[in-house]
């Protein structure tokens, strides 16, 4: 596998780089979160204009035709600023099956309004009974009706599902699982706007009775399962790619408070076992981002490969955020828990990632099961 960047894609690291570190600083992010939508709208405005909403779709959709890495250079800009405008419910999960899925009718009426920054949607497939990246429990239904369809169920924890102008729905059908367009102003559905508890913005659905045109449904009924899975597999490597982000913002923002602040007339950081507990920071993080690198860069291998390493990624890339994260804390003291510091938010946003999509544990048994990294032959 080829690891160096191209010359496009250093360009876009410099730009996206460039625009969180000069116009997206932490005030600004806690200036988003208490808008009405849980983000700002200008913001979105801005990463419209600089063409990031149109990297993961194809030229002939309207997008510029990026890949894995074109969305893992995104994504840790993202991290590292804390982005809380709605990127992965838009762009990679809504996205993701926008271009597996629509028809040509639907995708023209949906990706130039999603590069423009003039549509935000999401995908609302958790329910209270089950996790948000298994399709086994999943209780939402639609009935076929003689002029389409019939949700009925309940959906919990959807990102941006109160900003968004439409949602792709996954529920349970004669066929199998399918994937429906919903648009949240129709009756018998409920939203319900909340937090979690990293503050970003999310929203319990109703579906009562929910009446859908027959063009509702996206692809064919019943293949539902086979596009989460892939969807879910490149939301991962997306937030694999994040947590990297925020890991290596946590790491400089703790080696220069490690130099700033003192005690006993000494910087702290001139204690050698800090300075172990900084240096493990730091191989966490560079190994953290190896993993991130080989999850975007699997994005385009078979899918036995595909899956296999993403899971790798995600339970390492957990495992060593948690570390960083709480390194961090600690060798902040007291400053660190407090609702003024980046790092007490940026330590939540870490636990938030690994538990999305499955945490450490789920992937390490996952793998274990299927006999390790490597297939057996």
């Amino acid at each position: 596998m080829d690891f160096e960047l191209s010359e496009e894609q250093r360009l876009l690291a410099d730009m996206v780089g460039g625009y969180v570190r000069d116009r997206y600083g932490f005030e600004a992010r806690a200036h988003a979160l208490r808008d009405s939508l849980g983000f700002s709208r200008a913001v979105w405005r801005d990463i419209a204009e600089l063409g990031l909403l149109g990297v993961a779709f194809p030229e002939e959709d309207g997008g510029f035709g990026g890949g894995g890495v074109e969305m893992m250079i995104v994504m840790e800009a993202f991290g590292r600023g804390l982005v809380v405008e709605p990127y992965l419910a838009t762009v990679v999960m809504a996205g993701g099956l926008l271009r597996r899925a629509a028809s040509p009718a639907q995708k023209a009426a949906r990706i130039p309004q999603i590069v423009a920054g003039e549509r935000i949607m999401t995908l609302a497939h958790q329910e209270a009974q089950g996790p948000r990246h298994t399709v086994e429990k999943l209780r939402t239904t639609a009935v076929r009706a003689p002029d389409g369809w019939v949700l009925k169920g309940a959906k919990v924890s959807v990102l941006a599902g109160a900003a968004a102008d439409e949602l792709i729905v996954s529920a349970r059908t004669a066929e199998g699982v399918s994937l429906f367009l919903l648009d949240p102003g129709l009756a018998g559905v409920t939203v319900r706007r909340r937090e979690g508890f990293d503050g970003i913005a999310l929203a319990d659905l109703h579906l009562a009775d929910v009446a859908l045109p027959a063009e509702a449904l996206m692809g064919r009924a019943g293949e539902g399962a086979e596009l989460l899975a892939r969807v879910f597999e490149e939301a991962n490597a997306a937030l694999c790619a994040e947590a990297v982000g925020v890991m290596s913002e946590m790491l400089e923002m703790t080696t220069e408070y490690l130099k700033t602040r003192t005690q006993f007339g000494f910087a702290i950081g001139g204690f050698q076992a800090l300075q172990h507990r900084a240096v493990e920071m730091l191989m966490q993080t560079e190994l953290s981002r190896s993993m991130a690198i080989l999850a975007a860069l699997s994005l385009e291998r078979g899918p036995e490969e595909r899956w296999r390493n993403v899971a790798a990624a995600k339970a390492k890339i957990g495992a060593g955020g948690r570390y960083v994260g709480q390194q961090a804390v600690q060798l902040h003291g007291a400053i660190g828990l407090t609702a003024e510091y980046k790092i007490g938010h940026a330590f939540k946003r870490l636990t938030a990632i690994e538990l999305m999509f499955g945490d450490a544990d789920h992937h390490l048994d996952a793998l274990a099961e299927a006999g390790g990294l490597v297939p057996l032959s």
